[in-house]
C-alpha cells in the first residue's frame, strides 16, 4: 500500500470550505483535471480518468458534522482518499487532503499523485476565495 497526504491553509471558514470541496456537481472545478466525476444514486459515483480513458465505480461520502469527504472506487478496492476541513480559528482553516493506494496499478507515481494533490487544492482555494468573495460583496 502506498499512502500520499498534503495540506493547504485557506483564508475562510472551515464551513464555507467543505460547502465548496462537497458539492458533487462542481467536484469537476477543483479535482485533478485528469479526473471526472458523475454522481448516481449518491454515494454511487463513476469515476472517469483520462490517463486511462477508464470508468471507475466509486463511492463518495459527504459527512458534513465532521467536515469530511470520503471516497473509494467500489468493486476492486484499488483505492481510497479522503479530504478533512479543519478550522484554525478565525476565518482560517487547513485542508487535508489523503489517498491510499492498495493496488499499483492505479498509483500514478509519486510526483504525479503530489502534483496533482497540490493543483487540487489550489484550485479548491481559488474557488473558495471566489465564492467567499462573492457572496461578502
Amino acid at each position: 500500500m502506498t499512502e500520499y497526504e498534503r495540506s493547504r491553509t485557506m483564508s475562510a471558514q472551515p464551513e464555507h470550505v467543505f460547502d465548496q470541496a462537497a458539492d458533487v456537481g462542481q467536484l469537476d472545478t477543483w479535482l485533478p483535471e485528469a479526473l471526472h466525476v458523475e454522481a448516481g444514486d449518491l454515494p454511487a459515483v463513476t469515476v472517469h480518468e483520462d490517463r486511462t480513458d477508464e470508468d471507475t465505480s466509486a463511492l463518495l461520502r459527504a459527512r458534513r458534522e465532521q467536515m469530511r469527504l470520503e471516497w473509494g472506487t467500489r468493486d476492486q478496492g484499488g483505492y481510497t482518499g479522503w479530504l478533512q476541513v479543519a478550522g484554525l480559528g478565525g476565518d482560517v482553516s487547513e485542508v487535508t487532503v489523503h489517498l491510499s493506494f492498495f493496488d499499483d496499478s492505479h498509483d500514478p507515481g509519486e510526483k504525479a499523485v503530489r502534483d496533482a494533490l497540490d493543483t487540487s487544492l489550489q484550485r479548491l482555494e481559488e474557488r473558495v476565495r471566489l465564492r467567499v468573495g462573492h457572496e461578502g460583496g
